[in-house]
């Protein structure tokens, strides 16, 4: 297969220039891709007007694409594993855990941080099948694993997530849009979009890929108010989206009280794998979600103790993350994380 890619630089910085993979083009001969180069690549600059082109498009193959490492853990289950940190200029945002499906068809489980990792997912695919993409599906809406949407999008996937996602994100857009590309850089950030939502799950569904199903769970308000698990119904393989986090800090911007009862309610049927967003792929069920039961009642008890001790929110975080240090081993990012958490926990619980 040969894809389309065209050097990109921001209007506003001339200088700041990527490339930039446009599914659109795809195409089974480089004779083909030549042919629809120009119309496709007009049509994507000009729904991006903050990017001009630079020099000519070019049609190279599968293999020629920055890709992203995936490992099949299961039959026809790939995991790409992200970087246990928050995101930086250095990890360029890519730290989410990011799947893809194959079966008839491919379903791709959260999309990353950015265009250009949606874009590094999509090489990775493409490099073990070429079969259509037929669905992405979006556990939760923090930017980390949705920002790489548009790219499935314009390769013809139809884009799934909870019914409550489109407001949550709509709510935060303008402001991830201008710290994102502060946070990973601007030219990681260059040409990404906030994809629409196609598909809005209200309740338990089956999703066929023909020769597999998925069954897409929304979960009440815990990690955050958005939250949906993917199951695949042949290999047992549970993708719980942030529900789960391990090695990174678990980050609280749902309902610390939903999330303890998510987690105390084991899965049924029991799952023979679980990816989490964050973290490696774990076999056992109790193995995988025990080090954040223990961080999340660790934060439960800390904050009802200062909200106890009347602590306002301004002494209660300091309070709250030194009452948690014991928690700390084994979490990155923990004091930073853990003071937001705070806020968050404390705001949640002293209306108990």
């Amino acid at each position: 297969m040969f894809h389309l890619v065209l050097a990109a630089c921001l209007a506003a910085q001339p200088a700041t220039c990527q490339s930039r993979l446009l599914p659109a083009g795809d195409a089974p001969t480089r004779q083909d891709c030549e042919l629809r180069a120009g119309p496709v690549a007009s049509d994507w600059l000009a729904r991006h007007p903050d990017l001009t082109g630079s020099g000519p498009v070019r049609c190279v193959e599968t293999g020629e694409l920055p890709a992203l490492t995936a490992q099949e853990v299961a039959p026809g289950i790939h995991v790409h594993q992200g970087a246990m940190a928050q995101v930086s200029t250095q990890n360029g945002g890519r730290i989410a855990n990011l799947s893809f499906v194959i079966g008839d068809t491919v379903a791709v489980i959260d999309a990353g941080g950015s265009r250009a990792e949606g874009e590094a997912l999509y090489a990775a695919i493409r490099q073990v099948t070429d079969k259509p993409v037929s669905h992405l599906i979006l556990t939760h809406m923090h930017p980390d694993h949705i920002l790489g949407a548009e790219v499935f999008s314009e390769a013809g996937a139809s884009i799934v997530a909870d019914a409550r996602l489109p407001e949550a994100v709509a709510r935060r857009a303008q402001s991830w849009m201008m710290s994102t590309p502060r946070q990973i850089g601007a030219a990681a950030f260059a040409g990404t979009r906030i994809a629409a939502v196609d598909q809005r799950v209200e309740a338990p569904q089956m999703l066929s890929l023909g020769d597999r199903e998925l069954q897409l769970t929304p979960v009440p308000s815990a990690h955050t108010g958005s939250d949906m698990t993917v199951l695949d119904q042949e290999t047992g393989t549970l993708f719980t989206g942030d529900l789960v986090f391990l090695g990174l800090t678990p980050s609280l911007d749902g309902s610390l009280a939903g999330w303890l009862d998510w987690i105390a309610t084991p899965p049924d049927p029991m799952p023979a794998l679980i990816v989490p967003g964050h973290g490696p792929v774990m076999e056992d069920w109790d193995e995988a979600v025990a080090p954040e039961r223990q961080y999340l009642t660790a934060l439960r008890d800390a904050s009802r103790k200062a909200i106890g001790a009347g602590l306002p929110l301004s002494r209660a975080i300091p309070a709250i993350v030194v009452a948690m240090q014991p928690a700390a081993e084994g979490w990155a990012d923990f004091r930073a994380t853990t003071a937001r958490n705070a806020a968050a926990a404390y705001a949640e619980l002293e209306w108990e």
